[in-house]
């Protein structure tokens, strides 16, 4: 069975433009983002020569391009709006608003525990986070390091992955010497 919704280069481009003339969110198909992804992976993985190696590198730089335009007229129109039209949100952007109203509680909190003189409850969240647990890709070797919580880690070798605490996860990305790395359930 064909999928419904493809999407090409005009469609998104379509979607995009559509959007933009619109003051609400508009309603897209649920699985609008996911094939979109479909499309520009299946043009990576296309292989051509010459003008046509170019052509496709312009086609998947205008697909990223009005992607990202979408994501963020989509947003700012959430972000302005009074009244959203939750049903017309795709999961994707659930997922990111999610992020930004855990954001506000965070902001809240300590806003409240320094106001209202909770010196103990700072000083905990921030030892906390410096010790939190991050996951990471080691790009370069590293020799033995102790973390934020005084325990040893290492020594890495490039392409170990290892999970260490924040604060050294932090100071080795920095250092362009890891990077950080997620684990999806």
């Amino acid at each position: 069975m064909s999928e419904p919704n493809q999407i090409d280069i005009n469609s998104l481009h379509h979607t995009v433009l559509q959007e933009a003339e619109n003051d609400s969110i508009l309603e897209i198909d649920p699985n609008f983002y996911r094939n979109l992804s479909e499309f520009i992976g299946n043009l990576k993985k296309q292989e051509f020569d010459g003008v046509e190696s170019k052509i496709k590198d312009a086609l998947i730089e205008m697909a990223t391009e009005l992607t990202s335009l979408l994501i963020n007229i989509r947003l700012e129109k959430i972000s302005k709006s009074e009244d959203i039209k939750f049903e017309n949100l795709l999961d994707e952007e659930k997922f990111i608003l999610d992020s930004q109203e855990e954001q506000r509680e965070r902001i809240e909190m300590i806003l409240s525990a320094t106001i209202n003189g909770k010196s103990k409850f700072l000083e905990s969240l921030a030892q906390n986070h410096k010790t939190k647990r991050v996951v990471i890709r080691f790009l370069k070797e590293v020799e033995e390091i102790v973390g934020a919580d005084l325990e040893k880690y290492g020594p890495f070798k490039t392409e170990d992955i290892a999970t260490i605490p924040y604060e050294n996860a932090q100071a080795l990305i920095a250092k362009n010497a890891a990077t950080k790395i997620r684990w999806d359930d």
